[in-house]
């Protein structure tokens, strides 16, 4: 690999209903540590809640906006349509289906998908999930497991894994994968594709369906606002910059988010995409042993601090904390 190549998927931003739902969600029924509880840094109406594995490693963080006054979104084509997750192993799928099971968790069953086990889940919103096994994986390693989960280590989710984007027409999104990005193509399987940057495994890899008679989705609270994949460094981030307005393609430009640095593009109708820094990492501005408990806000957002939280549903996070 060259140093600046794609190296896997960095993070997956949802929208959900409610904010204190989703920290109830994934902390004590999925297990992930809420390393940072913070505010949509382009609309501070809204909460931005990162949840990750133990230290927040690049590659395990799903995060959730709530924005005012959504409404529920509709599944459908030309969206990402299903957020993966990797588990250790096909033992782990058992586990997991009988934790749902017992947490009244909508799921499917353990069905396979590109070689590999595969759970499907839903939410109280109905977003849709799924947890891949990593039993047979190769490539990039998963995160640490959150040392304060109720999920036992040998089970618990280490990190973002292979995740759907449906689109009705696949050709373009095939062309920016490969051309662009430096995705290989690996397999097919009926009306999916798999794609892998680099070798690196469920890690790394997407999948594109295609579907025609799918209704379009409607963006709201279930639904995925976009993905984002990794590069190293402002360095990298900045020839991702130029490569992509090479192409020609809608972008953001270069966007400081204190945690990370940043560039959106868009990449298919309904389909954003970001490329984001692995660093500096979210605990640059408070504690482990604090980090999620309260609301943190970046340099340049602090002096508005007042007014910002004037304007949030305050919520109790403090769980966070304990053992």
């Amino acid at each position: 690999m060259e140093k600046t190549d794609l190296f896997g998927l960095h993070h997956i931003t949802a929208i959900t209903s409610s904010s204190p739902k989703m920290f109830q969600f994934m902390t004590e029924v999925l297990g992930l540590h809420l390393i940072k509880k913070t505010v949509n840094q382009d609309d501070v109406r809204t909460y931005h809640l990162y949840f990750t594995d133990d230290m927040g490693t690049a590659g395990t963080d799903l995060t959730f906006f709530d924005f005012p006054g959504i409404g529920y979104g509709k599944p459908g084509k030309n969206t990402i349509s299903r957020i993966g997750f990797r588990v250790p192993s096909d033992a782990a799928l058992d586990y997991w289906a009988n934790r749902f099971t017992e947490f009244n968790i909508d799921h499917d069953s353990i069905t396979d998908s590109f070689g590999a086990k595969v759970l499907r889940f839903y939410d109280f919103d109905n977003q849709r999930y799924q947890l891949v096994s990593d039993e047979h994986n190769h490539g990039l390693g998963g995160g640490t497991p959150y040392r304060k989960s109720p999920v036992a280590s040998d089970f618990a989710i280490s990190g973002l894994g292979p995740t759907v984007i449906t689109v009705s027409q696949p050709e373009p999104l095939e062309k920016l994968l490969i051309d662009l990005m430096g995705f290989e193509k690996v397999a097919k399987e009926a009306s999916q594709t798999l794609y892998e940057l680099h070798n690196g495994g469920h890690g790394a890899q997407v999948i594109v369906e295609t579907s025609l008679v799918l209704p379009d989705s409607v963006q709201g609270y279930g639904t995925v606002h976009h993905m984002a994949f990794r590069t190293q460094d402002q360095e990298t981030l900045n020839y991702w910059i130029n490569r992509i307005r090479s192409f020609g393609l809608s972008d953001s430009g270069f966007v400081d988010r204190f945690y990370f640095a940043s560039e959106y593009f868009q990449v298919a109708p309904g389909v954003l995409f970001e490329i984001a820094t692995d660093g500096p990492g979210f605990l640059q501005d408070e504690t482990y042993e604090e980090a999620g408990v309260h609301l943190e806000l970046p340099p340049f957002l602090e002096e508005y601090r007042d007014r910002i939280e004037a304007n949030l549903v305050p919520f109790n996070t403090e769980a966070n904390a304990n053992e």
